[in-house]
């Protein structure tokens, strides 16, 4: 089963942690991963994903305009029926993350797409939005990042057993 992992990232931030959702996702036997720059997306791989992760930095309390303008214009394929996931970074708690997450769920919702994160269903560390990682605890953060990466990528193919 194919998983893509779609992220914008200014300072680096927001890649190391696509790069730790990988990992996560790459531990789970069956999954092939495709980790993509927004400016850089691998159509092909896009369209046979059964899953996809948003990664997005936190900007003035909200995603950055990136992924607006993305999500504004017609998908590069059908969205409609894949999981998706979401994950931000951010300088400090009361930075806006959870609502940069919402804003990107509520555009995946739009698009048609499954959500899921985890929430609080598999336990601690919980992920009730999707996995964020603040400035000050992001190293901490990459076992986070990397369960979420996992517990996505067991849901994807809990739903999607064909998609192997």
């Amino acid at each position: 089963m194919k998983i893509s992992i779609l992220y914008f990232s200014q300072t680096g931030n927001t890649r190391t942690m696509a790069e730790i959702v990988a990992e996560g996702a790459r531990a789970v036997p069956g999954v092939e991963v495709g980790l993509f720059p927004l400016d850089a997306i691998d159509k092909e791989f896009l369209d046979a994903s059964k899953a996809v992760f948003f990664g997005t930095p936190t900007y003035l309390a909200s995603t950055c305009w990136q992924w607006k303008k993305w999500f504004d214009e017609p998908a590069p394929c059908p969205l409609g029926g894949k999981l998706g996931a979401v994950f931000a970074t951010a300088n400090f708690a009361q930075g806006g993350a959870d609502i940069a997450l919402q804003t990107l769920l509520c555009h995946m919702l739009v698009k048609g797409m499954l959500v899921y994160s985890g929430g609080g269903a598999c336990g601690s560390p919980y992920t009730h939005l999707g996995a964020v990682a603040l400035r000050e605890n992001f190293e901490e953060s990459k076992a986070l990042f990397r369960i979420f990466g996992e517990r996505v990528a067991r849901k994807a193919l809990e739903l999607f057993p064909e998609g192997k």
